[in-house]
């Protein structure tokens, strides 16, 4: 056993998430209200991170999700297939008038002093409407899957996706996968049907199964309802905040061997100072402090889970663990979209302490 979990040597899968896929439209840096044309770019908290793992990082992972048969739904099943992601879909037909629909995410990318601007059209999702038995998890876990995952996200969009997390979690672990939750805090989505209090009820009980946690510390205190730290952190890019924390955290979730996050202090939208810090089986981690030249910032978090996720499956010490997220997540705010462009050379060169010379 190596950081206080057991991972699976083989599988027929490494990675499986279960979430929801939606569209984002991308006007770069023009905002809405001005905007002539967008980019389209597939995303999803629980995608972006099988995406990273498979397209840059070469496993082998697969997506739980809805799908619908109309032409956005083929637009997204393309780019799902482009990145090398295995898709379990539960399809659901369009009316060619009102759904059910694809989620729609509007996100433009600021620039300098103006911050980027996100916004949902959400209505009639597909994937809120999912309820547990839509899946066949002995399908899905046929010949074995080493790692299972969701987010917060996802269980926010309504009252049975919650219910689904935790069901293929449960059959996650009776087949011995390693469970994860990227916590993904939204009020906004968490206000249209639960509030804080329901979001606290359900992350709680999707927390009882849970061994690796991906969430900062307004995450814990608002997703899990952990007391702040006595102690203010002296910055964004201070540590002791959110490690003040855990002890509480497994007070309250004995099962949770391992919790990480990223740190960021933004000092305009394209100019970011970029860390990550981690709990593993009772010691602490830190990655090293940079300086991003932002793109987009769209999908750095899931970069970081992915690439530390990565690292753990791939037996990699804690540090370099932690450096491979960290690296992977600042890679991925280069790029246009909210899913890798990076390779795997490119990630080590940068956890190694690479520099940004050319190369020729």
């Amino acid at each position: 056993m190596k950081y206080g979990i057991d991972i699976q040597k083989e599988g027929a899968l490494d990675f499986v998430a279960v979430g929801a896929l939606v569209h984002r439209l991308d006007p770069g840096i023009i905002p809405f209200r001005k905007a002539t044309e967008c980019q389209i770019h597939v995303s999803g908290g629980e995608f972006n991170c099988a995406a990273n793992l498979a397209d840059c990082f070469g496993l082998k992972t697969g997506i739980a999700a809805a799908m619908v048969d109309y032409p956005i739904g083929d637009l997204i099943a393309e780019r799902v297939r482009a990145m090398g992601v295995k898709p379990f879909y539960k399809r659901f037909k369009h009316n060619g008038v009102n759904g059910p629909n694809m989620a729609t995410v509007y996100s433009d990318r600021g620039y300098g002093v103006r911050a980027p601007v996100v916004f949902y059209n959400r209505a009639n999702e597909a994937a809120a409407s999912l309820k547990p038995g839509d899946f066949n998890w002995d399908e899905i876990f046929a010949g074995g899957v080493r790692w299972f995952h969701s987010g917060g996200i996802f269980a926010a969009l309504s009252e049975s996706t919650g219910e689904i997390i935790i069901e293929g979690m449960k059959a996650a672990k009776a087949r011995g996968a390693i469970v994860s939750f990227d916590l993904n805090y939204r009020e906004k989505l968490w206000n249209i049907w639960g509030g804080h209090a329901r979001a606290m009820e359900v992350i709680g009980k999707i927390a009882e199964n849970v061994d690796v946690l991906v969430g900062n510390e307004e995450d814990l205190q608002k997703g899990l309802g952990i007391p702040g730290p006595e102690v203010a952190a002296k910055s964004k890019l201070d540590p002791s905040a959110f490690f003040g924390m855990i002890d509480r955290v497994i007070e309250r979730h004995p099962g949770v061997k391992i919790v990480a996050t990223t740190l960021r202090e933004v000092h305009s939208t394209n100019r970011h100072s970029w860390g990550a810090v981690a709990w593993i089986d009772g010691k602490t981690y830190m990655a090293p402090t940079c300086e991003l030249d932002v793109v987009d910032r769209v999908g750095g978090g899931d970069g970081f889970a992915a690439g530390f996720i990565y690292g753990l499956l791939t037996g990699e010490s804690p540090d370099d663990a932690i450096k491979l997220g960290w690296a992977h997540g600042a890679l991925l705010t280069t790029f246009p979209g909210d899913t890798t462009m990076a390779t795997l050379e490119q990630v080590r060169a940068l956890a190694q302490g690479g520099s940004s010379r050319i190369q020729r």
